[in-house]
């Protein structure tokens, strides 16, 4: 895709873009070959899973690195894409999972936010001790928003790290789209389905540590403001949800990056409202803003009926490109 992606006729509307990509459209070209996964110990004695794609291409070659949306994992469409993308390329592929997202309860009194840089940046320094070549990131939604905050915090020390990084419909501007995904069909559907497994987690948690939050005021939470409130915050250090959503938000922050960045967004985006999005006077020269009209969230299907979502990671990719 470029920057004036155009939706296919046949999905009109963000929901039908956001909607069908994740459950009926293509993912790759060709069959990927399996994950490879390593588990890695944390600094606080837990531990976070890492897939890499098994057909690892030559040392010295590039490293794309995906951190996935809320819920997501190495399985969601989006990732298997980019893994397709990085197949033809060449690119060795590597999709560190939030904690409590890759199949297993994670072990320490904690989860995963959208303003999660330090883990983000632990993440990014091991796969940086053991690649040769260059690393190149890109993160989507959730992901999308921590690395950007990553990049925020490391400022000029980033580029040692990564040659560039990209964010795909990451909300930048967390109480806005917060505010979004409670409303109306969004809260109906989205954040129905997302709490149909956050709180599930969270009770995992709760059964390992005992008193850790309050269990009804959870079951009670219908959106996840309140779900943020009695889990997400407390947990990582946040006084409540509006301390999160404003301490994590990348949007704030944007000038301080001092790497090459490109941060994608659609305008029609049900989780994001286009009002909310960076406009070129809050972004520093480093940062590429894409901002096509259509794409819904973290959709960008291309193609006729079923259609197919490689689009995306590929013009993403293609702009990492330019910058090895």
């Amino acid at each position: 895709m470029t920057p004036s992606y155009a939706a296919p006729r046949w999905l009109p509307g963000g929901h039908f873009q956001t909607i069908w990509p994740a459950l009926f459209a293509r993912r790759a070209a060709v069959p990927l070959p399996p994950y490879r996964r390593e588990r890695w110990t944390t600094p606080d004695g837990d531990f976070v899973d890492v897939d890499f794609l098994a057909e690892q291409a030559p040392a010295g070659r590039p490293l794309l690195v995906l951190f996935h949306g809320l819920e997501g994992s190495s399985k969601s469409h989006y990732a298997e894409a980019f893994a397709a993308q990085a197949l033809a390329r060449g690119w060795a592929f590597a999709v560190p999972h939030f904690r409590g997202c890759s199949g297993e309860i994670n072990l320490a009194p904690r989860a995963y936010h959208s303003g999660d840089f330090e883990e983000v940046g632990w993440i990014l320094a091991r796969l940086r001790e053991r690649h040769a070549g260059p690393m190149l990131v890109a993160g989507v939604s959730l992901g999308g928003n921590a690395l950007l905050r990553w990049a925020e915090e490391a400022g000029e020390e980033a580029g040692k790290t990564a040659r560039a990084v990209a964010s795909v419909s990451a909300p930048l501007d967390l109480a806005a789209g917060g505010a979004a995904i409670g409303r109306g069909f969004n809260r109906l559907v989205y954040t129905r389905m997302f709490l149909s497994t956050m709180k599930p987690k969270a009770l995992a948690k709760l059964a390992q540590h005992p008193g850790l939050f309050d269990r009804e005021a959870l079951l009670a939470a219908r959106d996840l403001y309140a779900f943020d409130d009695v889990f997400t915050a407390p947990l990582h250090g946040f006084r409540d949800t509006q301390d999160y959503w404003a301490r994590a938000s990348a949007k704030p922050h944007l000038a301080a990056i001092r790497i090459p960045t490109l941060a994608l967004n659609a305008a029609n985006d049900p989780f994001v409202p286009a009002a909310s999005l960076p406009r070129p006077q809050d972004v520093g020269r480093h940062v590429t803003l894409w901002q096509p009209a259509h794409g819904g969230h973290v959709g960008f299907p291309l193609g006729l009926p079923p259609g197919h979502v490689r689009g995306m990671p590929e013009g993403v990719s293609a702009w990492l490109a330019q910058h090895l």
